[in-house]
């Protein structure tokens, strides 16, 4: 399964936290500031779809998964394409750790990527070059 994802810490947050706090809001505002009934109806729909969205999920999953995922280590490079490895990354979630995961990654842009599982057959592949890069981006020091 392929994923989107943010890879700016602060963009993240931003999106997250605009969900969270703008989808009720702007409920409230369509619904008191539109005069037309119909204006009402269609400024509301949306913010009431996305506000469910909210609810079945739960606010504090939604608040837990907001941490960016860091590379830690590039394990293998696409030797045709280079914006695209795997690569072996870590998410802070505060006291509770961190989560870890290895995965397939497609840089649309510095900040943006999509991310899907590693096929098991990686090594016998002939466009992915093993590098076994450190990257470190949570900055963790090992004694």
């Amino acid at each position: 399964m392929t994923s989107f994802d943010i890879k700016s810490q602060s963009i993240k947050s931003f999106v997250y936290l605009g969900l969270l706090f703008g989808t009720p809001l702007t409920l409230i505002w369509n619904a008191w500031a539109i005069k037309t009934r119909t204006g009402k109806i269609i400024g509301t729909v949306f913010p009431t779809i996305v506000l469910t969205l909210i609810v079945g999920i739960g606010p504090m999953k939604i608040l837990f998964s907001q941490g960016a995922w860091r590379t830690q280590t590039i394990l293998y490079q696409n030797g045709q394409l280079s914006f695209k490895s795997v690569e072996f990354q870590m998410q802070d979630i505060g006291a509770l750790g961190y989560n870890k995961r290895t995965v397939e990654v497609f840089y649309l842009t510095p900040f943006f990527m999509t991310t899907s599982e590693v096929p098991n057959d990686i090594d016998q592949r002939v466009e992915w070059i093993k590098v076994d890069k450190e990257v470190n981006e949570l900055g963790l020091t090992f004694p």
